[in-house]
């Protein structure tokens, strides 16, 4: 059975950690952070993050159910980073766009995090006042509840796939890494056009957009589809008045 979490207004200790810190959920979710960065998922174990903290252990329990809990404990963190960095502009397809470009920079500032945490569904207040923040963004430009929460699923889904995604590329080794940006230039473009025509004819650009995230056009395709659909809707609605 996991251990029962102690109430918020009961969790700060009456002394400081060995080092002379008073913990706290934001204290331990950033130390986790840092360990995620440090040593990746495998690598963030409640041993560890108690000699991080300078704390025994079992005072993660304190805070947390378990490291599952501190999983979406990240996650929120991360969702509210994003919408601390974003700004309301009033025009509904400018504000989704850069609420998206948000989340996925938020989540590759911290790609181990984001390997670990983006299909996770955290029930915490910042992920829900992200959720309602797009919601709400939908609403208001005059979808219907239906179109909104069909295009909030392929929005936040959209988000947190690449985010992962362009993660997974962030956390291999660097030398690793490297390998794979070169061989765009380093096997792709030296296809010969006898065999691979096609290839061959577009080396130059491959070599140029292959490296970079595919989210930003992504994105746009469905922010275009979505505007397209609510003409549609607002023409038809013009039309049966």
């Amino acid at each position: 059975m996991p251990k029962k979490v102690v109430p918020e207004t009961e969790r700060l200790r009456r002394r400081p950690t060995r080092r002379g810190t008073v913990l706290s959920e934001e204290l331990i979710v950033r130390t986790a952070l840092r360990m995620l960065r440090e040593h990746g998922s495998a690598g963030l174990t409640a041993r560890r993050l108690g000699a991080a903290l300078g704390a025994d252990p079992s005072t993660l329990y304190r805070y947390f159910a378990g490291l599952d809990d501190l999983t979406r404990a990240i996650g929120e963190e991360l969702m509210g980073r994003a919408l601390d960095s974003w700004t309301a502009s009033g025009k509904w397809r400018a504000d989704l766009r850069s609420l998206g470009l948000a989340i996925h920079t938020s989540y590759l500032a911290h790609p181990q995090a984001a390997l670990l945490t983006a299909s996770r569904v955290t029930g915490r207040p910042r992920e829900i006042e992200v959720d309602e923040t797009i919601l709400g963004i939908l609403r208001g430009a005059g979808f219907g509840d239906a179109d909104a929460v069909g295009l909030y699923h392929a929005f936040i889904d959209l988000a947190l796939a690449f985010a992962a995604l362009d993660a997974g590329a962030l956390a291999v080794k660097d030398e690793a890494r490297r390998a794979d940006e070169n061989m765009w230039t380093s096997t792709y473009a030296r296809l010969p056009s006898e065999t691979h025509p096609h290839i061959a004819a577009t080396a130059h650009l491959l070599a140029d957009r292959m490296n970079l995230s595919a989210y930003p056009i992504v994105l746009d395709t469905l922010l275009d589809r979505a505007q397209a659909q609510l003409a549609a809707v607002r023409r038809q609605a013009a039309g049966s008045g």
